[in-house]
């Protein structure tokens, strides 16, 4: 269920963790996760210890937690240890992964370059060796962007499917709890414990590919995916081609995204915000001041619009679909690119990231490919409620051969 560490688990070279004494739990039970070390993103609570969520003035405005995060508590029992908590984006409200007063974790996969964010140190810690799998959330794409940028297996669930009691939030009707793991059985085995059963059997009959979301990625990537998409084939069906994005076009959905996710922040932490002036880094700063200026009458829009777009992914899919797109339009962005570039890259990613989100779809990123010597994550998204069934696929086949 684990591999060889690439680093001694008590160190950090990665700059993965939360400074200063390292958060330890011990297991409160014997099961299927014993010796299993998870690593914990710094918005899930755990008991006696302050949530910071990557700030130090939300962290000086809370109160140690009186219990587990209920996704802890689970791994816990099952018989895995909490070896540590790690650094987020500011309020989890990032792709990038640079926390201005933490700083960026390495990505020991792609040197120079950025994890993805918002759950950054816990892609870092788990492609870094520190621990073998590692808790995130995922509301616009913090489990599957990192997963891809740092050679991992990632999994966002159907919303709703693990409760998010002891999280803090960003946007309730899109946040979601995820992990990630080295291995895609050890992905699975935290599957069996977080998720409980699937509501009823699902059997994959066939392949659906984003042809919309495909074209978004840059074109040494695009090349990668013929092969994959045709051991897909193989073992599915031949593929149909798609573009739900259309006619709206992928930047349409990525932009309603914000407005929702922008507006449930507002009522998440609005008070908050007002009252206390807090710092945040400038990137995050500027989307929480531009969070104040959205209308009812936008996120209406933008909720009409959203429903519609399920309803479409929802029957697409049917019982029996599984839709292929890219987990990023490239391998991760330099770690120096300046603001101007991180802003464009965030609107690239969330135009392929919105249709899970917006449709609350489980999707999985798989590290299947690489781009210029980096990773490259390649997505599946399922029906709701068919996770489980989503992690079996994505184990039988990345453990073949994929292209044999």
């Amino acid at each position: 269920m684990t591999s060889d560490n690439h680093f001694p688990l008590d160190r950090d070279p990665l700059g993965a963790f939360l400074p200063g004494p390292r958060a330890k739990v011990p297991p409160l039970g014997i099961g299927p996760l014993n010796g299993l070390r998870v690593a914990v993103k710094d918005n899930f609570d755990l008991e006696g210890l302050v949530t910071g969520a990557g700030n130090p003035d939300f962290a000086a405005s809370q109160q140690p937690a009186r219990a587990h995060a209920e996704a802890v508590l689970r791994l816990l029992r099952a018989g895995a240890s909490v070896v540590g908590k790690t650094i987020t984006d500011e309020l989890a409200y990032s792709l990038n992964g640079r926390n201005f007063h933490f700083g960026a974790p390495a990505n020991p996969e792609a040197p120079g370059r950025i994890c993805g964010g918002s759950s950054c140190g816990s892609a870092s810690a788990v492609a870094g060796g520190l621990c073998d799998v590692a808790l995130g959330t995922d509301t616009g794409g913090s489990v599957r962007v990192p997963a891809s940028y740092c050679g991992l297996y990632g999994l966002r669930p159907t919303h709703d499917r693990i409760p998010l009691s002891g999280v803090v939030p960003l946007a309730t009707s899109f946040d979601t709890v995820g992990w990630f793991a080295r291995e895609p059985d050890t992905l699975e085995k935290v599957g069996e414990v977080l998720l409980g059963q699937d509501s009823r059997a699902f059997s994959f009959r066939r392949l659906l590919i984003a042809e919309d979301a495909l074209e978004q990625a840059v074109p040494a990537a695009q090349s990668r995916f013929t092969p994959l998409i045709q051991a897909l084939e193989r073992r599915l069906a031949p593929a149909e081609l798609l573009r739900p994005g259309d006619p709206e076009g992928l930047a349409f959905w990525g932009d309603c995204f914000r407005i929702l996710q922008g507006r449930e922040i507002r009522r998440a932490h609005g008070g908050w915000l007002d009252s206390a002036q807090p710092r945040f880094g400038e990137e995050i700063a500027e989307r929480l001041a531009w969070t104040a200026t959205l209308t009812d009458a936008q996120e209406a829009e933008c909720a009409a619009q959203r429903a519609q777009l399920t309803a479409r992914l929802v029957e697409s899919l049917g019982d029996d679909g599984l839709l292929l797109l890219p987990s990023a339009p490239d391998a991760a962005p330099p770690l120096d690119a300046d603001l101007p570039s991180q802003r464009d890259h965030r609107l690239r990613v969330l135009a392929l990231t919105a249709f899970a989100g917006h449709a609350g779809l489980p999707q999985i990123s798989l590290p299947l490919l690489r781009v210029d010597g980096c990773p490259l994550g390649l997505s599946l998204i399922a029906p709701a409620g068919a996770d489980r069934a989503l992690l079996a696929f994505a184990r039988s086949f990345a453990s073949a051969d994929p292209t044999a």
